[in-house]
């Protein structure tokens, strides 16, 4: 993902937000502000000709106040024209090795627990529920139950886990 390609992926984003299951914000950030709060590596972008995105992936840091060094949170976005066409399974596989890569050994997403076809996707890429919040965000008068999702890295972070390499 490039800056210039942040019209096309706000518009991703935005729509993806009007659903109402995706997030507990109505409308998408600007891009200084987006930018500022996602990481460099793994900002990815699926295309066809043209360079047509079709969706979006990319990764948040989460605070290491409580040691959590390794650990980033995932976004996954695809334009509704293009749902069920495994662009967002392949982005997030994509973003799981480019993570690995670059030493991020836990990645996490948190979801409301109405957006089955994130979920579905998310345990398909190898991740887990592992929490479960009642009541976690608030959105046009509504209270949504979020569910906390993670996966380790089998190859990626500290020396107790497996010596296999990421490749």
């Amino acid at each position: 993902m490039q800056r210039k390609d942040w019209k096309q992926v706000r518009a991703i984003y935005g729509e993806g937000l009007s659903t109402g299951l995706s997030a507990f914000i109505s409308e998408a950030p600007n891009w200084s502000e987006w930018n500022a709060q996602h990481l460099k590596l793994g900002r990815l972008v699926a295309s066809e000709k043209d360079d047509f995105i079709l969706g979006w992936a990319a990764l948040q840091a989460v605070p290491d106040t409580w040691g959590a060094a390794g650990v980033a949170e995932v976004s996954v976005y695809v334009m509704a024209d293009a749902h069920r066409e495994g662009i967002g399974l392949g982005l997030l596989r994509h973003l799981i090795e480019v993570s690995e890569t670059e030493g991020y050994w836990t990645l996490q997403a948190q979801m409301m627990v109405e957006n089955n076809a994130s979920l579905a996707m998310f345990q398909k890429a190898g991740f887990r529920k592992v929490g479960f919040r009642e009541r976690y965000g608030h959105l046009n008068g509504i209270w949504h139950d979020v569910v906390l999702c993670e996966r380790r890295s089998q190859c990626a972070g500290g020396s107790d886990l497996p010596t296999k390499f990421c490749s």
